[in-house]
């Protein structure tokens, strides 16, 4: 195992971390009774395989279900020091509620400190607002440090760039220490938000690499062939990796065999030739898009559509036409299909509406404004809703 310091927190943090979401029983934080000993043990084991990899960084949330619940049960039976523990924990209006379920995830893991706590989805203004107003919850956390129950504190980011550039620019309370980010081949639109964060001296842990960067536990066969001589999975580690100003990637395992291909990923960080190999596939899935779209990137036109608050009906165009140029170019339909799913639905983490209300009438005023040919706009949203949703 490779380890990197992890920013101003000083912490030696392997490149590899387990992430425990997929390992949990169920979503129902009320069934604890779920847990027997059958499913300790195969926990157990689980990270006891990650730190035989040399994986010693554990991260759950207070919001994945029985997660903490099982953790709590199997930690005792580890050395405390062999691991850094990491849960999130959402912000609230009222930071005491805040503080009051960081306790609470203290007691469902049985520990009495967090190595790193991280406040739990800053992916809007309001989320900011809560984490970083005057006495919000960042303040609170900070309370919790001094008392020795936190050692760092950071936050999760899963909304838009300029939301996460703020948290990242924050400097009263001490500002955050890390952030755990989306960002990955497929999704480059974060990527000044890792530059922000080196030059600020932030640690960088990317989430959800293989399922959120494209499902790449099943991946496409035009992935699977533009990937050669790597798997998609390995090809997606090493350019993360390789990324300047990244620590290290989650790794959602559910079972010990999912550790092994990232685990071959970390062999290949120091290899001279390795770097060859990404731009070689880098360039193929260039050609690959670009045959298919028009463009060399799926996200190519992210920034060429406002945000969905000033779109008509708040129809997130950015996200779908990068979720239908995926479909296009790389194949990555079912990865698309279930992301496009989750507009509509009210979510923090998936903004927005999708495109089932679109046509050229309710969209030529607004294409005026950018510029933008609006019977060709309603065209690819249309195809994009049909095949998608």
């Amino acid at each position: 195992m490779q380890y990197r310091r992890f920013g101003k927190t000083e912490l030696n943090m392997p490149v590899l971390t387990f992430g425990a979401m997929r390992s949990m029983i169920t979503w129902n934080t009320k069934v604890p009774d779920a847990i027997t000993a059958e499913t300790e043990d195969k926990l157990y084991f689980l990270l006891k395989t990650a730190l035989n990899h040399g994986i010693n960084h554990l991260e759950t949330a207070h919001g994945y279900g029985s997660s903490e619940y099982e953790l709590g049960r199997i930690l005792p039976r580890f050395n405390r020091k062999d691991l850094i523990i990491q849960t999130k924990v959402s912000p609230e209006d009222d930071p005491q509620k805040f503080v009051e379920k960081v306790m609470l995830s203290l007691d469902h893991l049985q520990l009495d400190y967090l190595d790193l706590l991280a406040i739990h989805g800053i992916n809007d203004y309001k989320s900011l607002w809560q984490s970083c107003r005057k006495n919000g919850c960042l303040k609170a956390a900070r309370e919790l440090q001094k008392n020795g129950i936190i050692g760092h504190i950071g936050f999760s980011g899963h909304g838009p760039a300029d939301v996460i550039l703020e948290a990242v620019n924050f400097e009263e309370y001490g500002g955050f220490d890390y952030i755990n980010l989306h960002w990955y081949y497929i999704f480059d639109i974060n990527r000044p938000v890792i530059e922000r964060a080196k030059e600020k001296d932030l640690g960088v842990y990317i989430i959800s690499p293989t399922d959120k960067g494209g499902r790449l536990w099943n991946p496409s066969e035009i992935m699977i062939k533009s990937c050669t001589p790597m798997s998609p999975m390995m090809f997606n580690d090493c350019y993360c990796l390789l990324q300047d100003g990244v620590t290290g990637i989650g790794i959602g395992a559910s079972i010990p065999e999912h550790f092994d291909e990232h685990v071959k990923s970390v062999a290949l960080l120091d290899k001279p030739e390795t770097r060859k190999v990404i731009d070689d596939i880098d360039l193929q899935l260039r050609l690959k898009m670009k045959q298919a779209t028009g463009y060399e990137r799926p996200d190519a036109e992210w920034r060429t559509f406002p945000s969905w608050l000033d779109t008509p009906n708040n129809i997130n165009i950015s996200f779908i036409m990068w979720l239908f140029r995926l479909h296009q170019g790389w194949g990555l339909t079912d990865y698309a299909r279930d992301r496009y799913g989750k507009l509509g639905s009210g979510s923090r983490w998936v903004q927005g509406s999708n495109g089932s209300t679109v046509d050229t009438n309710n969209i030529t005023a607004f294409c005026k404004k950018i510029d933008y040919d609006p019977d060709l706009l309603a065209s690819m949203l249309q195809e994009a809703h049909r095949l998608l949703s």
